[in-house]
């Protein structure tokens, strides 16, 4: 965030002196951009709080609060970048100090790749595949800010209509960054994973001999974590403590290999009677309303 916010401090002072929409456009995407670690903090704060007995799974979907938050200023931003790319576009106006603008174009390169560098080793450290996603988001936005450098080659080239175009072309990466972001938090908001974590919690399950079989597999994010329940089949013939040992064992297996789980729950079952079908009361099941609805 601080990298981030000097970044656009430094385009803004270059803005003001040099009437580039193309920086100015740049420079609202970075602030945008800083601005977005604000509620994401607030969300990592609040889901450090111990649960309770009103909100027992803890505070960890604060974050799936934040990151509505976060898609609304994204779209502020691109909404504003894009009104003045229009402005500019009507009512053409001259950009002075074409070097200053190249350089403030560096800079928000510069501070967009090392926001990456940043988040894309930290997030690899903490296995978070969330920020190393971010991380090369910022990479992009990196990419963007090059964009003003060709707006500025294209004045000096004789086209002073390069800034502008330059400006709704960053408004366009703007929104699709708010639309892949849009579709990523839905997908969340509705407890969508990526498939290949099923097959991984799977594949890691199977790995314990005693586990003959792996009939269902359920994961959902809290927070930036996930957190898995696995139904496995054991031999009948097995004690409960047998089977309970079996089931420390998955769940050990499971929060050692597959480090973006921060919890899982383990259902055993006999190997006669695995499945959720084993587990329907079949005289309580009425059309389309769960099992034991009344």
């Amino acid at each position: 965030m601080l990298g981030l916010l000097v970044t656009a401090f430094l385009q803004a002072v270059t803005v003001a002196f040099t009437s580039s929409v193309a920086l100015l456009a740049d420079t609202i995407h970075n602030f945008g951009d800083a601005a977005t670690a604000i509620p994401l903090w607030i969300a990592f704060l609040m889901a450090r709080k111990k649960p309770t007995k009103r909100f027992n799974y803890g505070y960890g979907r604060v974050e799936d609060v934040a990151g509505i938050v976060i898609v609304v200023i994204m779209l502020l931003s691109g909404v504003l970048a894009g009104y003045e790319s229009l402005i500019a576009l009507v009512q053409p106006h001259e950009i002075k100090h074409l070097g200053a603008v190249a350089a403030a174009s560096l800079i928000g390169f510069a501070g967009n790749e090392l926001a990456a560098i940043f988040r894309i080793r930290t997030g690899r450290e903490i296995g978070s595949a969330a920020l190393v996603a971010d991380g090369y988001h910022a990479r992009l936005d990196g990419l963007t800010s090059l964009g003003v450098l060709i707006g500025v080659i294209g004045i000096w080239l004789g086209y002073p209509q390069a800034d502008p175009f330059v400006a709704l072309a960053i408004t366009v990466v703007i929104f699709k960054i708010v639309w892949d972001s849009g579709k990523a938090l839905f997908t969340r908001l509705l407890d969508g994973v990526d498939t290949e974590v099923i097959d991984e919690v799977r594949h890691a399950a199977n790995h314990i001999p005693e586990v003959r079989d792996v009939t269902e597999v359920r994961v959902r994010w809290v927070g930036h974590r996930l957190w898995a329940e696995v139904n496995v089949a054991v031999d009948s013939h097995m004690t409960v403590e047998q089977a309970h040992k079996i089931a420390n064992e998955v769940r050990h297996q499971l929060l050692h290999h597959l480090r973006y789980l921060s919890h899982a729950i383990i259902h055993v079952d006999p190997v006669t009677a695995s499945g959720e079908s084993h587990h329907r009361i079949g005289e309580h099941a009425h059309d389309e309303f769960s099992t034991h609805f009344h």
